[in-house]
């Protein structure tokens, strides 16, 4: 039994006991950050705190050993992160979201002005351990693995100076999460809010939402379109629409194409936004109801999914559905949300097209697409490795005043964008929820046992007296004061829906306990669809702020 002794007690740093001790920090994290206190857990973030308690108790690992895994963790979990928020990343500065990503912007400016002024007048000057406390105010580990692998670069103190930083966020970081539910509450106090009526109100303006794609039947009664065809309609009526179907006068169902007459009597079923329905009950007739599906009729409305790499930023216009299919692509469905099918939409895969027409027209396009399910499970490895690659390639290059993105910022930056312009260049950037969750998943826990390990040797002397006493007060004040402000000028002057400011504030700091708390405490999805509108662009600028504060300061 002895070798059971060697492998569990500390000081042995063999592969073995390596593996055991990685695979208990990280099981024994995970468990208990699924622990609820008031409704709130820290989830994965728990590993940290295991690491820094088996570290405290003499557990080690090689350091070359240790370095490998927890940069190979940070690259996993920081490109799969990209991967994720790359498509949103640049639609996130639309209109709708410019507002909210400017209030989110704001935030960070507000957490690095206080920064800079507790280093020059506050009584904590070690700027390693405020980068630190700041990354654990608000939530955000990309920004403290970033600033730790610039700082190790940086000279011989790199190392004890990461660990420092490790103690400083893990210092702040369960304040962090109270933090911003606490904000909540402040703003909704200030506000005297009721969340009753703000659901309402939501639900009122979603009724007149104009983004999605909207369908309705019109019968034709104008008798100057009469003898029109659907090309010199869409002349007359400028905007984007698909003609799914038609029915003639007659009660013949038939699949218009651009060629197509239409007369007075026709009903035609339009999907259009929205915003443009009045459009052509004006221009063509009047809006009847009519239910497409029950009326006998041979044309079949099917859903077929892009699952063939070669047809990654193929736009629908080129498939030519109606010459080479006698088809109609009405809607795209990516992500869950539905897409209007015009000509010039480029499809992914994984896209849903949903098209109308005869069966075996169907079943030949769904031929060419691919259309299995089996094939979006295949993992797209050399995308992942290539963008890794190119990630590091990016992150050595010095991008002036000694800076450089390093093993965060650059396989972030890369992965954004592989995400949205991979299909340029072939690469296939699709990956099932399962395994990109896994993905990701893997690499935060391998990078935060890592760091919590390191750091767990000197954490008690680091946290436990005066100092780290003014690290949690600080990182506090970091956590709440941007939030409180920024709430303010979100409510008083945007006049923004609280369930949109609650997501504001989850996605700002990253933090799904916090999102998770909203989406509870209101029982809507309003907090995480502002969440994910500022989290792309906040989880780059976390980074390089951690990092640029290191460059600058240390």
């Amino acid at each position: 039994m002895e070798w059971i002794t060697e492998l569990l007690l500390p000081g042995n740093t063999s592969i073995a006991a390596t593996l055991v001790l990685y695979s208990f920090v990280i099981a024994a994290g995970i468990y208990l950050g699924k622990l609820k206190i008031a409704g709130v857990s820290l989830g994965v973030t728990f590993v940290l705190f295991m690491g820094i308690l088996m570290g405290h108790f003499g557990y080690e690992v090689d350091e070359s050993t240790l370095k490998f895994v927890r940069e190979f963790g940070l690259i996993l979990f920081i490109f799969s992160i990209g991967l994720q928020v790359g498509p949103g990343f640049f639609s996130s500065f639309k209109k709708g979201g410019v507002t909210l990503n400017g209030l989110a912007v704001l935030a960070i400016v507000l957490n690095v002005a206080i920064v800079v002024c507790i280093y020059y007048f506050g009584n904590v000057n070690d700027i390693s351990a405020l980068v630190g406390v700041m990354s654990g105010a608000v939530t955000n580990t990309p920004g403290l693995a970033a600033a730790q692998q610039t700082i190790s670069q940086m000279g011989p103190e790199g190392a004890a100076q990461a660990n420092l930083m490790a103690s400083g966020y893990a210092a702040a970081y369960p304040l962090g999460v109270i933090g911003i539910i606490t904000a909540m509450f402040v703003i909704k106090g200030i506000f005297r809010i009721k969340i009753d009526d703000e659901i309402a109100q939501i639900e009122a303006e979603r009724e007149d939402s104009q983004l999605k794609p909207f369908m309705m039947t019109i019968e034709v009664t104008n008798q100057l379109v009469d003898g029109r065809t659907l090309v010199q309609l869409h002349d007359i009526i400028e905007c984007n629409f698909v003609v799914s179907r038609l029915m003639t006068t007659s009660g013949e169902m038939v699949i218009p194409k651009s060629s197509t007459v239409i007369h007075v009597g026709d009903k035609l079923f339009i999907v259009a936004s929205m915003q443009d329905a009045d459009k052509f009950r004006s221009v063509l007739g009047e809006e009847i109801t009519m239910d497409w599906e029950e009326t006998p009729t041979p044309v079949y409305s099917r859903r077929i999914v892009i699952t063939k790499s070669e047809y990654n930023g193929v736009a629908i216009g080129s498939l030519r559905l109606h010459k080479g299919y006698r088809l109609n692509a009405t809607r795209v469905n990516r992500a869950g949300v539905d897409l209007l099918a015009s000509p010039g939409l480029r499809l992914q895969m994984g896209d849903r097209i949903t098209v109308v027409g005869d069966l075996e027209d169907i079943d030949r396009l769904a031929s060419r697409l691919g259309n299995s399910l089996k094939r979006l499970d295949q993992p797209n490895l050399i995308t992942i490795f290539v963008g890794i690659v190119l990630g590091i390639i990016l992150g050595s290059i010095n991008i002036g005043f000694g800076m450089k993105l390093g093993l965060a910022g650059g396989p972030l930056v890369v992965a954004i964008l592989l995400s949205r312009f991979g299909y340029k260049f072939k690469l296939v950037t699709y990956t099932s929820n399962a395994a990109s969750m896994m993905l990701r998943e893997l690499g935060i826990c391998l990078f935060l046992a890592s760091v919590g390990i390191a750091a767990g040797k000197g954490f008690a002397d680091a946290v436990f007296n005066t100092t780290g006493m003014w690290w949690v007060i600080w990182g506090f004040v970091i956590t709440v004061v941007p939030l409180i402000i920024t709430g303010c000028i979100a409510r008083a002057k945007y006049k923004i829906n609280f369930l949109t400011i609650m997501g504001l504030f989850s996605g700002n700091y990253t933090d799904p306990p916090a999102l998770a708390y909203a989406n509870n405490s209101t029982a809507h999805d309003a907090p995480a669809v502002a969440y994910s509108t500022v989290y792309p662009l906040t989880m780059f600028l976390r980074v390089v702020a951690a990092q640029t504060l290191i460059l600058l300061l240390a």
